[in-house]
Order: C-alpha cells, then sequence, then structure tokens
C-alpha cells in the first residue's frame, strides 16, 4: 500500500524544530567562550539533528526508514532537553529562556511521539513523498 505525503517542509514538526534550531543557536551565542567546544557544541549538533532526520526520513520512502529516523529526532529532543537543563543548572540560561525552550522542545517531542506511533500503524507500507499520478 502506497501512501502519498507532501513534502517534509509541511510538517508543523519540521517547521517547529527549525525554529528551535534558530533559538538554539541564538541563545548559544551569549554561553561562555569556554563551552565553545563542550555544552554549545553538543547542544547545536543536537538541535540540528532534529529536523535534519525528520528530512532524511521522509526523503527515504518507507516506514521503516521514516520511523528509524523519527526515533533518532526523538533522541536528539530527549538529548537536547538534559542540555537544556544543564545550561539553566549552570546559570547559562535565564529561567524565562529555559522555560520557552523546553516548552517547544516537549511540543516536538510529543509531536514526534504521534508521528511514530501513526507510521507504526501503517506497518508494512511503503509512502511516497509525492502524490501519485
Amino acid at each position: 500500500m502506497i501512501i502519498a505525503m507532501g513534502p517534509y517542509q509541511n510538517l508543523t514538526v519540521w517547521q517547529k524544530a527549525m525554529v528551535l534550531a534558530r533559538d538554539i543557536y541564538n541563545v548559544t551565542a551569549n554561553y561562555p567562550e569556554s563551552e565553545t567546544y563542550g555544552l554549545v557544541s553538543q547542544m547545536r549538533r543536537c538541535v540540528v539533528s532534529i529536523p535534519s532526520n525528520i528530512a532524511e526520513g521522509y526523503g527515504r520512502g518507507t516506514n521503516r526508514d521514516l520511523v528509524h529516523f523519527l526515533y533518532t529526532s526523538l533522541g536528539s529532543s530527549n538529548e537536547l532537553e538534559t542540555q537544556l537543563l544543564l545550561s539553566r543548572e549552570f546559570s547559562y540560561l535565564s529561567d524565562e529562556d529555559a522555560s520557552m525552550l523546553l516548552q517547544l522542545n516537549e511540543q516536538i517531542n510529543k509531536m514526534l511521539s504521534s508521528l511514530i506511533y501513526k507510521r507504526t500503524q501503517n506497518t508494512g507500507s511503503d509512502f511516497t513523498s509525492k502524490p501519485e499520478t
């Protein structure tokens, strides 16, 4: 069974992940220089991984691959949550900024979990990123 899907850029979860990536890059620009190759690098790689893996999964064309990459995005979201909590603990982030970023990340996390659930209900079926003609 082929399930037609639109481009990944239409997914709200991908759009929110792109906003989160921009926001993380902006806030980490103010971290201490001593964290450039530590927490800053880790957070930036992690947050870029979220929308990147959504896009890669959608480009693969099978539910199995899509779900695999969505799980990778979910793992990066969980990793980022820990890094945000550490950033707040180390006073690199204000409570307000940390709260806003954690809330956005939580939304993304829930959306990824929901998408994984929905896609695993279609086990065995393939999909195409282009509508059938």
